[in-house]
């Protein structure tokens, strides 16, 4: 009698178990349904998305299409100028004239020299001289301008010398604003600094930065370059002029991991360029247990403006890109297929993990039904 009773709740429990199986519960979804299009949408409307396969045979074709991103900074190379102070606007000059004259036009009795006045170099380039007048000197050395005064002064003064020296003014300063250990304004004391220099200056770029960034504002235009071009490239590492600014930033372009992936979060750009199988590589790659290797995609959005028919860019906005990890073919293409900011790769589920599911719960509805009866 027990057991005439205990039968029909071992099939009730059977029959809710397997009616699970049609929903277990998965961290992704199958390529199959991610890549699913509505067969209810008429012929004439624009597809959801479009699926590229990459491959040895389109790679060329993916790699000359146009960036999502028209976001760009041009960089200026060096120009070497020469290891000069030069005079400019806003500096501050001190002249001491020596003269071997007693009681003399500038000097009095026993004076063998005196320091004029300190001269701040009007905007026009001027200084004024006691008995000379306004004297340009702006653009000058500052051995250039010493010969100057001297030479002005020679016709009243015999034996004349001068001695110079300037202090910059903030024309002759530049900023270093952020990303350094020690941001902060430095006067250019030579005509030679280079942002290199400048950075090593304000103590060295932060650890604390991925894929540094620097930026350097001049004169309204602002001018990008990343850390590791910067060192890597000697001709890049350009002379500062006064006025310039410069900030170091952390890497602000992201792409994003989901499904079977070893994480799943935002990630920054490490360098410049990151491949799919770095990208890969980065994300802890995929979940040995739940991925299909053969079903890595990468989702990306492409502005309207990019969008052609001739296939030298995207033939839509939305488009999907399938990696086979378990080919050569697959892993040598995606190691040159490059991944842009925004990108989404998302590691699909192995199908064999739901029946994997199913088989465990199968053999716990087996394992209570033998327990009841």
């Amino acid at each position: 009698m027990e057991n005439i009773m205990l039968r029909p709740l071992t099939v009730l429990c059977s029959f809710v178990l397997m009616t699970a199986c049609a929903a277990v519960p998965r961290g992704a979804g199958l390529q199959s349904e991610v890549l699913a299009v509505d067969d209810s949408a008429p012929e004439a409307a624009l597809p959801e998305f479009a699926v590229e396969v990459v491959t040895r045979d389109n790679l060329v074709t993916f790699l000359r299409w146009p960036k999502v991103s028209d976001e760009h900074y041009n960089w200026i190379s060096r120009t070497d100028q020469p290891n000069n102070r030069m005079i400019r606007p806003g500096d501050t000059l001190t002249a001491t004239i020596w003269s071997t004259e007693n009681d003399g036009l500038l000097t009095g009795p026993g004076q063998r020299f005196i320091t004029l006045p300190d001269n701040l170099v009007s905007s026009s380039g001027l200084i004024f001289l006691p008995y000379i007048g306004n004297v340009k000197v702006s653009g000058m050395s500052l051995e250039r301008a010493r010969s100057l005064i001297e030479e002005a002064y020679s016709a009243a003064l015999p034996a004349v010398q001068v001695q110079l020296q300037m202090a910059e003014g903030r024309e002759q300063a530049v900023s270093l604003v952020g990303g350094v250990s020690s941001p902060g304004t430095f006067l250019l004391h030579d005509s030679d600094l280079t942002i290199l220099q400048l950075i090593a200056d304000g103590g060295g770029i932060s650890a604390a930065l991925s894929n540094p960034q620097v930026r350097l504002h001049r004169n309204g235009t602002i001018y990008g370059v990343s850390a590791a071009r910067l060192l890597a490239t000697p001709h890049l590492d350009t002379i500062l002029r006064g006025g310039d600014k410069v900030i170091v930033l952390n890497e602000a372009r992201t792409f994003l991991s989901l499904g079977a992936a070893g994480s799943e979060a935002v990630h920054n750009f490490p360098t410049d360029a990151v491949t799919a199988l770095e990208a890969l590589s980065l994300i802890g790659g995929v979940s040995d247990t739940r991925a299909n290797a053969q079903g890595i995609l990468i989702l990306r959005r492409y502005p309207l403006s990019k969008v052609t028919a001739d296939r030298f860019g995207p033939d839509h906005p939305r488009t999907v890109f399938t990696l086979d990890l378990t080919s050569a073919d697959g892993l040598f293409s995606a190691d040159q297929f490059l991944i842009q900011p925004g990108d989404l790769i998302y590691v699909t589920e192995s199908p064999m993990t739901a029946a994997q599911s199913i088989f465990s719960l199968m053999g716990s509805v087996l394992r209570l039904s033998n327990a009841l009866n």
